[in-house]
């Protein structure tokens, strides 16, 4: 599926976003905060507050950099299924923490690096209020057919 179907992610609005993704929106995402901005099969962008997703010595978990990153990879490849009627199953995510982060916002994006009938893989840039790159993350999903 191309881009060209879907709305550009750089200009999309909450209102732009798929109807969907409120089937598919984990309980977990609200608990930590994620809100997302744009969902497309091959890019999904969320932002996600540090406060309230520490480990105790302050910094930004690096399970919620996980949480966020497979995420987005997941919506993505929830997107990139749906014409399939195939649905996105977790089959990898590993991360690098790059800096620590101890306050403010950090924003994930998801970018596809592998697109294919039964399986895709993304990776998962998150980034500081400055733009800096906190975390880099990978996730790749099958894509089964639901069961019935």
């Amino acid at each position: 599926m191309s881009d060209a179907t879907v709305p550009d992610p750089d200009t999309m609005t909450e209102a732009d976003l798929p109807a969907w993704l409120t089937e598919v929106y984990s309980p977990l995402d609200n608990k930590l905060g994620i809100e997302l901005v744009s969902v497309t099969p091959t890019r999904a962008t969320a932002r996600m507050p540090v406060a309230g997703n520490t480990q105790p010595a302050g910094l930004l978990h690096g399970g919620a950099s996980c949480v966020l990153a497979e995420t987005l990879g997941s919506l993505a490849a929830y997107a990139y299924a749906r014409e399939s009627e195939r649905v996105p199953v977790g089959v990898d995510i590993n991360a690098t923490h790059h800096r620590p982060v101890r306050s403010g916002w950090v924003t994930g994006t998801a970018t596809a690096l592998h697109l294919a009938r039964s399986l895709v893989t993304y990776e998962v840039v998150i980034t500081d209020e400055e733009g800096r790159r906190t975390c880099t993350a990978r996730i790749t999903c099958a894509l089964v057919r639901p069961k019935q």
